[in-house]
This record gives structure tokens, sequence and C-alpha cells, in this order.
């Protein structure tokens, strides 16, 4: 078992602080996403003049996420969480200087490759939760998840703080994004640095609890083969990969939604993404708890169900005050099937297995979303605004009727 002196005793290790400083990082980074959800798709459109493939931008920060995910998952098992969570934010910060200087001298390649980095840094940002399920026992670990995700929070009203006037009174053009860019750019640099003071490495403090429990498991990592057919994975990983996929293929075309088909301005943007991220994260401590007390298998496929009804509203909405609101709903119920599919994720799994399970879990997600953004965005140039929120209605449903139709045990976790 990895050892690491000064903390002799489970109750000496700093938990409560550890989690309050991924809290702080989710708050910090969550409103750089917001950005990057915002404006992906005008970036690409007004660099590149490709109307058509508006959902490009989405497309290649998904993609790039999805192809770093389970390779970063495997170096977190490997050489524990917090330095690969922070040469992300490195990664994501030189991702975001790309994309202001791309933006700046209209240089697509320089865009795009900004975006490929940022789409690493997202893919392992969304791995902190690999770090927050170490530091708590099964019975608490939904909430313990949820204590950190909590952050993002205010992190829903950071971005708006900061980008917002970034915004007000200019015309929607590539020069305005430079500099939004840039200082999403030093945000990740924040991030990192609030990372780092982040010890012991919570893949040290997963080790120890398991170590200490009646039953403590195996040290070593089973192969994928066998961790997926262990109770609960495949529900947990379909409704994971479902919920975000369609979360984030809907959020990140919001953006051009608002600006080009509603005619509303740039800057209302962020309030509607304010508001998503509000609901992603501002019900997640109840949401947490309640997910622990009645179990993960009845909110898999409720938030689903959730996210559907959110999808609809968007064929018969245009206001900006309306559209947040279907946008909360949407945030919300990614947050009641993602927090119980990750729960259940660590459940089945040891220390030493958990990154590269939750890795493959958001390679396969994030596969699905770039492929939903790319699809959607030309369903929404070519047919409008119904085809992509009944598109995403359909794909956020479906996976909801199959998993309530599964039996409980094979929806509880090992």
């Amino acid at each position: 078992m990895t050892s690491e002196p000064g903390w002799q005793t489970l109750s000496e290790l700093p938990i409560r602080r550890n989690t309050a400083v991924l809290a702080v990082v989710q708050a910090v980074y969550s409103a750089v996403l917001q950005l990057s959800a915002a404006v992906l798709s005008l970036t690409f459109v007004l660099v590149t003049g490709f109307r058509s493939l508006l959902g490009a931008g989405p497309a290649i920060f998904l993609t790039a996420a999805a192809l770093s995910a389970f390779p970063a998952g495997r170096m977190m098992d490997r050489f524990g969480r917090v330095p690969v969570i922070a040469g992300g934010f490195v990664l994501g910060s030189v991702g975001c200087i790309l994309a202001a200087a791309g933006a700046h001298w209209r240089s697509g390649v320089a865009v795009i490759a900004g975006f490929m980095l940022a789409g690493v840094s997202g893919a392992v940002t969304l791995l902190i939760r690999t770090a927050a399920g170490d530091m708590y026992p099964p019975e608490r670990r939904a909430r313990g998840i949820s204590l950190v995700l909590f952050g993002s929070v205010f992190g829903a009203v950071l971005g708006p703080a900061v980008f917002g006037p970034l915004f007000a009174g200019k015309d929607v053009a590539a020069d305005t994004l430079t500099v939004p860019w840039l200082a999403a750019a030093g945000m990740s640099l924040v991030a990192c640095a609030l990372v780092l003071t982040v010890r012991p490495d919570t893949k040290v403090i997963a080790e120890r609890l398991s170590a200490d429990s009646p039953n403590p498991a195996p040290s070593g990592a089973a192969p994928l083969s066998e961790i997926l057919r262990r109770p609960g994975v495949i529900p947990a990983m379909l409704a994971a990969i479902a919920s975000f996929a369609v979360m984030v293929s809907v959020m990140n075309l919001t953006g051009f939604v608002v600006v080009e088909h509603h005619h509303h301005s740039q800057q209302a943007v962020f309030p509607i993404i304010g508001a998503h991220v509000l609901g992603m994260y501002a019900l997640v401590l109840v949401i947490g708890s309640l997910i622990d007390r009645i179990g993960r298998a009845p909110a898999l496929g409720g938030g689903l169900f959730v996210m559907a009804v959110s999808c609809a509203g968007l064929m018969w909405v245009s206001s900006v005050p309306m559209t947040a609101v279907l946008l909360f709903g949407l945030g919300v119920g990614w947050n009641l099937s993602f927090v119980s599919a990750t729960a259940q994720l660590v459940d089945a799994t040891r220390p030493a297995e958990r990154g590269k399970v939750l890795g493959l879990n958001d390679l396969l997600a994030g596969l699905t979303g770039a492929g939903l953004a790319l699809a959607g965005g030309v369903a929404l140039d070519v047919l409008g605004v119904a085809a992509l929120a009944l598109g995403a209605t359909v794909l956020a449903v479906a996976p909801a009727i199959f998993l309530s139709r599964l039996k409980p045990a094979a929806q509880t976790a090992a």
C-alpha cells in the first residue's frame, strides 16, 4: 500500500481541507467551461466561415476530451490524481491561448489546436470526481462527490461575472473573443496552483480507506473485462454516457441557438449557461445525500427523464428567461443521473482500478457527445431548433425506459 508520512490515522487525514480545495478548483474551472460552452461554436464559425459545421467546435473539444480520458485515468491510477489534474490545467491554459490567437489572427489551425488542448483539460477536470470519491466510504460517497461538485455553484456566478462584461456592448466578431479566451487561460493556471495544494494525494486516502475496511479489497487491478461484468457497472455506464452526451451537446449548441436563431445578444448567452451550471450543481448536496439514502438505481433513469422533458421544451420557447429555465432543468437531470452513476462506478472498483474505469466511461461518453454535437449542429442548420430538441429528447428518454425495466439487483453495485 502506498504510504505517506505525517498522517498516522484516518482521522488525521485532511479530508475536509482537500474537499474544500477541490471544490474551489471546481468553481474556478467551471467558469472556464462556461466560456467554452458559450463560444466554441461561434469561435469556429466566425474564424473558419463554415456555418454548416457549427457543431464542429464542440465536436473537436469533446473528441479530444474523450480520447484523452482513458489514458488520463490510467495515469491517475499509476502516478496519483494530483499531478495528472494539474498537468491537465496547464494544457488547458495553453489551449485557451491558442484559441485567443486563432480568433485574433483568424487562424483556423490555431483555433482547432486550442480546442483540442482545452478538450484534454476538460477530460482531466471531469476526472476530479475520481479524487472526490477516493476520500469517502461507500455509505457517504455520493455526498462526498457532491461536496466537491458543489464548488461549481460558485462557478455559475463567477463565469457571467468575469466573461459577461467582456462582451457587453460589443458586436459578435472573432476579435471580440480574444480577451475572454486569454482570461480563461489565466484562470486555468489559478486552478492548477490550487490543486497542487491537495495533500496527500487522494489515491493514498483511498488505499488507506480500503485497507482499514472490515473486508479490504485486493490491492491489484482486475482486467476491464472482469470489472465490466460486476453488478451495476453496465447500467451505471449507460446512464452516465447518455446523460453526459445529451447534456454537453445541447449545452454547447445553445449559444448558437440563442444568438443566431432567436436573435439575442451574445451577452445573453452567459446567464443561460450560468443557469444551466446552477442546475448541474446547486442541488448537488441534496441529491448526493438522497442517492446515498435511497440507492443508486432510481436516480439513473429518473435523471434522464428530467433531461428529456427539458430538451423537449426547447421546441416551444425562445425567450432568454425560459431558455434558462429549461437549461436549468437539463442540469438538474444530469446531476441526478451522473452523480448516481459515478458513485456506483466508484463503489464497484478498487483504488487501483478507479481511474481507468471512469476514464473508459468518459471516453465513451465524450465520443458520443462529440457525435451528437456534430450531428446536432447539422440538424440545427438544416432543419432548425425543433430537430435538435426532438433528437436530444429521444436520446435521453430511450435509455431511461431501458433502465427502468431492469431488475433492481442488476443495478446494485458490488
